[in-house]
């Protein structure tokens, strides 16, 4: 890549100003208000971008490119319910376009709707047998319903032959070229708001599907978005092949990585002041079993404790077991051929409520993220006790403002030696706190998100926090000192 394929900000304002003129002779052309707000949204005037998607739209309601791309700008600002009513009806005005549904699949997905995304899936998969995002998306789908011999066929189609994407890049000088190595199993740490397309020019490779004759695109840093142990095993040992072809820096060494497994959180177990919970992952079998209480209590287990199933987060198949008479139940809602059992760490305060921590770990520092205040045991900030209690979001301040403080000494040196032990570039740690100031291990590993708060004033109190992290982020992304140089790996 040479200075030639950027093109530069000076020449994107100068066609913006080209167009603002004609738009003034010409009001109701719809092609130069596309063109428009597609400039806007390539400067980074997101704002400005979706007002002329919405000026475009009161026009042409059913113009198909804009409302997709009205649905991904909205999607990145977290106004996911807008995007995926934008999304919708594209499909509702273009059933036949693939791509809308695909889009709409996507974001049923991530907020959970797994069957409406499936069908969405499966429609753009009738329309185009090859369109590889909808292969993906449904590869996901069956993988969480236990099907995954269907997903891996899906998976296949998706990522084979095509094992390396370049991600488009808006920047106006040379970028930080980054090799971003994800599974195609899923359980990646997620980098849309972590690598801006303004800094970062993104080459995403998928370990399990590379071919090693195809030489790797030139790199400044290689970011191991791997983060899944459990779930991306496979994922991290092509990883770890994929890296004798390099020699650029590793942000979170696949090595480190695959020691962050659920059952390796026993390995903290010494570290003063933190307390983790006995973990340990069986057959389905096992756990069926009529002589299953009592095999669990000789490995040291006591009811109430939880069952997961390995792969999964945000609480998804993942539930609390009260005594031996629930578990048979328990397990006819939970998928897969292994369990996981975890002894249950009460988080609860003397308010009776529980409360959860997010601490992320990026370059050697701590940076708080959140602290969620809930009724229910399933601690999510989303679903959390926040949005309507000012006495909640206060704490949640308070412990962004100062960590160390609210947590104690014991926690906070606790926090530091979970990290040192993680050995990781990029991770955070779930986590509530004792009567007594030991943190309650919940969880520790790099697949922890970072998603800016959402709209709205009540949330500003958040911004700096995160912010602060993305920020430490793009440093530890940068290119060190040796490699300025413009001699990349090949």
């Amino acid at each position: 890549m040479n200075e030639t394929d950027w093109a530069p900000q000076r020449a994107r304002e100068a066609a913006l100003r080209d167009l603002e003129a004609r738009l003034a002779s010409d009001p109701a052309a719809i092609g130069l208000r596309f063109e428009f707000a597609c400039l806007l949204a390539e400067l980074g005037r997101t704002p400005d971008a979706r007002q002329a998607y919405l000026d475009l739209l009161s026009r042409d309601p059913t113009h198909l490119a804009a409302l997709n791309n009205l649905g991904t700008l909205l999607d990145a600002e977290g106004h996911r319910s807008a995007a995926r009513t934008a999304y919708a009806q594209a499909v509702a005005h273009h059933p036949a376009d693939a791509m809308s549904r695909v889009n709409l699949a996507n974001i049923l997905y991530e907020t959970g709707a797994f069957a409406a995304a499936r069908e969405h899936y499966e429609a753009a998969l009738q329309i185009d047998p090859d369109q590889r995002e909808a292969h993906r998306g449904l590869a996901y789908v069956l993988a969480d319903s236990g099907d995954q011999e269907g997903a891996q066929e899906h998976r296949r189609k998706a990522f084979a032959g095509r094992p390396l994407i370049a991600l488009p890049y808006r920047g106006e000088g040379p970028p930080v070229s980054v090799l971003l190595l994800i599974s195609a199993r899923g359980g990646n740490i997620p980098t849309r708001h972590l690598l801006d397309d303004r800094v970062f020019q993104t080459f995403a490779v998928t370990p399990e599907f590379y071919d090693p004759k195809v030489p790797l695109p030139p790199h400044h840093i290689v970011f191991n978005a791997i983060g899944d142990a459990d779930l991306a095993a496979p994922a991290l040992i092509a990883a770890q092949a994929l890296l004798a072809h390099t020699d650029r820096p590793v942000i979170n060494s696949p090595d480190a990585v695959l020691s962050t497994g659920r059952a390796h959180h026993a390995r903290l177990a010494r570290l003063p002041g933190a307390r983790v919970p006995l973990t340990i992952t069986l057959p389905r079998a096992v756990l069926a079993s009529p002589n299953a209480p009592a095999a669990l209590e000789n490995r040291g287990f006591r009811f109430p404790l939880l069952v997961r199933t390995p792969g999964f987060h945000t609480g998804r198949h993942f539930l609390h077991v009260e005594s031996p008479a629930h578990l048979p139940g328990a397990l006819a809602e939970l998928p897969g051929k292994e369990l996981t059992v975890i002894e249950f760490l009460d988080a609860r305060g003397a308010d009776g409520k529980a409360r959860k921590y997010r601490v992320m770990m990026i370059g050697g520092q701590l940076y708080p993220l959140h602290l969620a205040i809930s009724n229910h045991w399933k601690i999510h900030y989303f679903t959390a006790d926040m949005a309507d209690s000012p006495a909640h979001r206060a704490e949640d301040a308070a412990f962004l403002a100062d960590m160390p403080q609210v947590l104690g000494s014991r926690a906070s040196a606790a926090l530091a030696q979970i990290q040192s032990a993680l050995a990781l570039d990029y991770a955070g740690v779930d986590f509530g706190l004792s009567a007594e100031g030991d943190v309650l291990l919940f969880e520790a590993n790099a697949t922890m998100v970072v998603n800016p708060p959402e709209p709205g004033e009540i949330w500003d109190y958040r911004r700096p926090a995160v912010e602060r992290i993305l920020a430490a982020v793009r440093r530890m992304l940068q290119p060190r000192p040796s490699n300025t140089s413009a001699c990349l790996v090949v």
